[in-house]
């Protein structure tokens, strides 16, 4: 898998354009924005790292995660999300045309892990947290077509798509659903919880939501992956106002335990971090460093997949997958 093959350079680089746009005129009230504690580990120690258009990222140094502060009000976020001119240009002309790329290189082989890691024993009741266009629950299905699928989607264009393809849907943020508590025995959620204005919070009512022995999975960018650590500010993935959290291993296994969870496994088994590193090199101009370089320019395409696989194999990449448990009783 190549970056291209799910982000297209081109239309990503005009999506970023649009996005510095909707934030001088979303959030050009900066008296507004809210100082926080680390959302790890509730540290108020930490250094500031950089600024990127407009917002301030900082280092716990307590637990190193890197995350904005002080951060826009939930209200604001809201307004970018539901508001904005980029969030339509992602949906059109960002997302769609890779929608099924996507669903072979990413959310088959989520569906494919969960089948595997329950021995292909169906779960009865699952939710996805910010389903979208419901694809990942598409591909469950064929494996567990006995179990329940749940679209949770706040969108309301998104959440009519999911009840097309005939899956049950709750159109609210996770942190407001009712009547649902104990119902679920898997949660899910990728690539979001870098986008919480409280992740405590989340994860306080996905242990509600869950029943006893109840799994969840979450995607997220570790703050300290390969890409993101060489890229640094000059990283798309560090995205403001949507990336506001990266957590690397050992801060969201801290997170997850004093939220009550049992850490069952995590593992970052990202396969892009080198061909976006090599890609902002060659496409961008950006330059990595003498010793990425010589990487770049010198090395065979078998060593660049093995500094993958090694960079995969040992928590260093920058796309992390964590698996946890609500305790039986």
């Amino acid at each position: 898998m190549k970056e291209e093959d799910i982000r297209k350079r081109k239309i990503f680089n005009q999506y970023l354009r649009l996005v510095e746009k909707d934030v001088e005129k979303i959030f050009a009230d900066r008296g507004s924005f809210l100082e926080i504690a680390c959302p790890a580990c509730g540290s108020v120690n930490f250094d500031l790292q950089f600024k990127k258009i407009g917002f301030r990222y900082v280092l716990c140094r307590n637990c190193g995660t890197l995350f904005v502060n002080p951060r826009p009000p939930l209200a604001k976020l809201n307004d970018f999300y539901t508001k904005s001119d980029s969030t339509v240009f992602w949906i059109e002309k960002f997302f769609k045309p890779v929608a099924e790329a996507r669903r072979e290189m990413i959310f088959k082989p989520r569906a494919e892990y969960i089948r595997d890691k329950f021995a292909e024993n169906s779960i009865g009741t699952i939710g996805d947290i910010g389903a979208g266009f419901g694809i990942f629950l598409e591909e469950l299905a064929k494996f567990w077509p006995e179990s329940k699928m749940v679209a949770i989607e706040p969108s309301l264009d998104m959440a009519e798509i999911c009840r097309n393809k005939k899956l049950e849907v709750i159109p609210s943020i996770v942190e407001e659903i009712s009547e649902w508590d104990g119902k679920f025995d898997l949660l899910t959620s990728f690539e979001l919880f870098e986008h919480l204005y409280d992740p405590k919070m989340m994860l306080k009512k996905v242990f509600e939501l869950l029943s006893p022995g109840g799994y969840l999975l979450i995607t997220t960018l570790n703050g300290q992956g390969f890409d993101i650590q060489i890229l640094w500010e000059n990283s798309k993935s560090i995205a403001p106002p949507h990336h506001l959290n990266f957590f690397n291993p050992q801060s969201i296994s801290n997170l997850l335990e004093s939220s009550g969870f049992i850490v069952k496994e995590i593992s970052t088994p990202g396969r892009l971090d080198w061909d976006i590193v090599e890609g902002m090199y060659r496409e961008e101009g950006l330059d990595p460093g003498r010793f990425w370089r010589l990487i770049a320019d010198n090395a065979s395409k078998k060593a660049k997949s093995e500094l993958q696989k090694w960079i995969s194999e040992n928590n260093l990449s920058s796309h992390m997958r964590i698996l946890c448990q609500k305790p039986a009783s």
